[in-house]
């Protein structure tokens, strides 16, 4: 449902699992199950965490990523909490905190160490890399994402945790989206390959991963913006907008908002000024849900 919906459709219940599940660890129960009742407890509110994020409701996604990490490090699942710190890192990247985000991310790769398995490292270094061409950082991030690919390349099928099944080629390709729209914004030779590594993640991801498409189409419309091609960029937005409308995602609905920064040198168009206005009433609309 997340995946497909948005998060706002889930965050209150999810949100009252995670929190009652605490009631867990005074049950009687044999010593042995301590530690995957308490990593139990860490993935409720890494999940909490990811729909509060999701819904735009980010002091809670905080307070249920610090009690997440807290319960993976105790439970010692440092795989689950680079999950966590991943998660965190995400909710910083959207908001705009890349040094703190590529710190966080950092230290996630540093805790794991060999217990990563190729996804998670794959995950973790394609973050990395979008916080890294953020700061500019742009030769440093092309490298990263390299390492991110090597590491997809060695995915095998029954090696990974279950809570890393969301992960495919698809979201390795976003990030390579997101790091040549940054290029692209310093200099324009880089809007083709920007364009294109968006719609092979497009392609890449599967009918029911609904938010991440939309997400996906959002960079496609910034890419062709930046591609110097506004009439298809147009064509794009106007799918994207009633996408989004049909999310519970505010987060979806954030990033829509963004694509007025990428449009500005074609605003003199009718066409474009219609839907930088579109895209101002779009930004304060609540998501669905």
């Amino acid at each position: 449902m997340d995946r497909e919906s948005g998060g706002g459709l889930l965050y209150r219940e999810v949100a009252h699992f995670a929190e009652s599940v605490y009631g867990m660890l005074d049950w009687s129960h044999p010593q042995v199950l301590t530690s995957r009742l308490v990593a139990s407890v860490a993935a409720a509110r890494q999940l909490a965490g990811w729909t509060a994020l999701d819904t735009g409701k980010h002091s809670d996604a905080h307070r249920h990523f610090v009690a997440a990490e807290r319960a993976a490090l105790a439970a010692d699942d440092a795989p689950l909490a680079a999950l966590v710190r991943y998660s965190q890192a995400k909710q910083l990247q959207h908001l705009r905190h890349n040094r703190d985000a590529l710190a966080t991310l950092q230290l996630a790769r540093a805790h794991v160490g060999a217990q990563a398995t190729p996804a998670l490292n794959a995950l973790l270094l394609g973050a990395e890399a979008a916080s890294l061409a953020a700061l500019g950082a742009h030769r440093e991030a092309v490298a990263t994402l390299g390492r991110a690919s090597d590491e997809c390349d060695r995915i095998g099928s029954g090696h990974e945790p279950e809570w890393m099944s969301f992960y495919d080629r698809g979201e390795l390709f976003a990030q390579y989206g997101r790091v040549y729209r940054d290029l692209a914004r310093r200099d324009e030779k880089h809007a083709p390959e920007a364009v294109r590594w968006v719609e092979s993640a497009i392609a890449a991801f599967s009918l029911g991963n609904v938010r991440s498409t939309v997400l996906n189409e959002v960079g496609l419309c910034s890419a062709l913006f930046l591609a110097d091609q506004p009439e298809q960029a147009l064509t794009v937005g106007a799918r994207v907008l009633d996408q989004a409308r049909a999310l519970s995602s505010r987060r979806v609905m954030d990033r829509v908002g963004d694509l007025r920064r990428d449009l500005t040198r074609h605003r003199k168009l009718p066409a474009v000024a219609e839907f930088a206005h579109r895209l101002s009433i779009a930004a304060i609309q609540p998501a669905a849900g």
